[in-house]
């Protein structure tokens, strides 16, 4: 099999299996390997009779319905092979396009916002760890990391200790959920949007979706009254208003400890990690990547995202909002 170099080899024959069963063929005419997100999985682009596909190697054994779910509902390209055992999955492969350049801001927010609820409407019985319990590990595994501390990451998780302590998370709320919505994670192939890497989707409560996707496309007030109208199709309360914005927050500071996960990973030998918090905030951190000073590639690009999502939660926890969400749930 030709490339066959570039995968690991204990996933070879898997691989053969799957080009077998879905083209008659391991005659591969072209591929390269796709850059990953936090998906432990290895991503290859290929081109299997002139006609490009996606080939992703996911842990042997991962739940296996949610590609399927995703894929049957057209909101995840078209699945040509799929193995609930060895973990491959063959898709189809979409030229992705820049998203903003392709919708106008409104119709973005409208656009992103059916694809979450067409993702919340997908029939599923795939479980998993209840939405606190898995932010409690992550703050943990940074807590036992010692990479940072002090008082701004103090505050931060006595604020959400007390959130979790007020919101009530409702069966009602609890819907099948992609759990990852980030930019890397949405195509478009100029007509419309796609939803890719479904490992993490298992069902969960609909907010994290919804501010997820937010905290990546949504900065106006205008647009999150768009966001959630199209969502709730127009029944938007109080109550629902602050589980948003909270979660919103939750969602940030889930990203920084994953941020500072990835850091700790990359931090060169025998270097301190810099404890400075002040003055690092999203907007200077986008400006640097946009003049390409720092990346999320290595270690100082992580770590300063991480503390750029941390801040700005923070700096929502000491907003009226916060106080007043906090209200909603009492």
């Amino acid at each position: 099999m030709k490339f066959s170099t570039l995968f690991p080899p204990h996933r070879k024959d898997a691989v053969e299996a799957a080009l077998l069963d879905a083209f008659g063929t391991t005659a591969i005419d072209n591929m390269t390997t796709l850059a990953g997100g936090l998906s432990s999985a290895h991503t290859y682009q290929l081109t299997v009779d002139g006609q490009v596909y996606v080939l992703k190697l996911s842990p042997p054994n991962l739940s296996a319905t949610n590609l399927s779910l995703a894929a049957d509902a057209n909101i995840a390209p078209a699945l040509h092979y799929r193995d609930t055992v060895t973990g491959v999955s063959i898709s189809d492969y979409i030229e992705n396009q820049p998203i903003r350049a392709v919708f106008t801001p409104d119709k973005l927010i409208s656009e992103i916002a059916a694809i979450v609820k067409a993702i919340h409407l997908i029939p599923s019985g795939v479980d998993g760890a209840p939405l606190f319990e898995t932010v409690d590990s992550l703050i943990g595994q940074f807590k036992q990391s010692r990479i940072l501390s002090g008082p701004v990451f103090d505050e931060c998780f006595t604020n959400y200790a007390i959130l979790k302590s007020c919101v009530v998370l409702t069966d009602s709320d609890r819907v099948f959920s992609h759990n990852d919505l980030n930019p890397n994670n949405i195509l478009c192939d100029g007509k419309r949007i796609w939803v890719i890497d479904w490992d993490a989707a298992h069902l969960n409560d609909r907010y994290i979706d919804l501010a997820n996707l937010a905290n990546f496309f949504v900065h106006t007030e205008e647009q999150e009254h768009l966001f959630l109208s199209t969502y709730f199709d127009g029944d938007v309360d109080e109550y629902k208003k602050a589980r948003f914005f909270t979660m919103r927050q939750v969602c940030r500071i889930v990203y920084a400890m994953l941020m500072f996960q990835l850091a700790a990973q990359h931090k060169p030998a025998n270097y301190k990690h810099d404890q400075k918090m002040e003055g690092i905030d999203l907007q200077l951190f986008f400006v640097l990547m946009g003049k390409g000073e720092i990346s999320l590639a290595n270690y100082d690009g992580q770590l300063m995202y991480g503390k750029a999502l941390l801040n700005t939660a923070v700096d929502q926890m000491r907003s009226v909002g916060w106080a007043s969400s906090l209200a909603q749930f009492a």
